[in-house]
């Protein structure tokens, strides 16, 4: 029996948490106006809610932390605002749930990681993130790992979902709107569903609230196998049965962005079938539901 709080819950993680709520499970989803995470006062007074509601149902209280500063290019020129969501919110979380004894997840990124390994990424490889976005990122998981709090990290990446803006809604509007669609074949990476990813996250909580949770503080959950932004536009071409030959290869280097890329950025999930966690499904599978499930 879990109750969960999950700050930026309105986002497509949140909301999958959400609907992942059950008789066994409550999620209290507030989105950043509801629940800013970088106001201590806000976030203390949030955490202490949860633990007295847990209190008084009988259940066991959890954090998730799902808020976070996630434009990429906006915050090479807005770094501070994205360290003080990215960085000074999750120490601020930490320090409440530490104080109130409630566990604590807090999603990270492959952003951490310099991305030019030949091989997955391990949960403790050596983090060197080369965006503004991936340090401040580094900078709330060393905040948070600091901070004394029951707490792990989970890493993530190439989400997507029904809510907000993601690669996968982007190709979709793109094959309706343009005749050809030129993407990036030189980034590899693993897509993950929100809907999987908010199960492994559920999961996860209940192996913290019934058995003290993983040994490791650190953990990778992104969907199974890995390929690039090209072949997964075609695939979701293919799932919109549009020609997927419509998409054309490019380099990174014909789509220049302000913020760097990871050119390599699968995440190993060793670390998560140890602590006895189930994988999340083969990444074409899950895009494949998730089209059933939102046609």
């Amino acid at each position: 029996m879990l109750t969960v709080l999950v700050p930026g819950g309105t986002g497509q993680l949140g909301r999958d948490l959400a609907a992942l709520a059950g008789p066994e499970i409550e999620v209290v989803a507030p989105g950043s106006a509801e629940l800013d995470v970088t106001s201590a006062g806000s976030v203390v007074a949030a955490v202490s809610a949860l633990a007295e509601r847990a209190r008084e149902t009988g259940r066991r209280p959890l954090v998730v932390n799902a808020a976070a500063y996630t434009a990429v290019d906006a915050a090479e020129t807005e770094e501070r605002r994205a360290f003080a969501v990215n960085a000074d919110g999750p120490r601020v979380l930490a320090a409440a749930c530490s104080s109130r004894r409630v566990p604590l997840i807090h999603m990270s990124t492959d952003y951490v990681f310099a991305g030019d390994a030949d091989r997955p990424y391990e949960a403790d490889d050596a983090i060197a993130p080369r965006s503004a976005y991936g340090r401040t990122k580094a900078a709330g998981e060393d905040a948070v790992l600091g901070s004394g709090a029951s707490a792990w990290i989970v890493r993530t990446a190439w989400v997507y979902g029904t809510t907000g803006s993601n690669f996968v809604k982007t190709m979709t509007r793109l094959a309706a709107e343009r005749d050809q669609v030129s993407v990036v074949d030189d980034q590899r990476g693993s897509p993950t569903w929100s809907a999987d990813l908010a199960a492994g996250l559920l999961e996860l909580g209940r192996s913290i609230v019934e058995k003290g949770g993983p040994s490791r503080r650190i953990l990778h959950c992104t969907g199974g196998g890995e390929t690039t932004w090209y072949w997964l536009a075609r695939a979701v071409f293919e799932e919109l049965g549009a020609d997927p030959d419509r998409v054309r290869p490019c380099t990174t280097e014909e789509f220049p962005r302000l913020a760097p890329r990871p050119a390599y950025s699968v995440l190993s999930g060793a670390a998560w079938a140890e602590a006895g966690l189930t994988p999340l499904r083969p990444w074409r599978e899950a895009l494949r539901a998730y089209f059933a499930a939102n046609r």
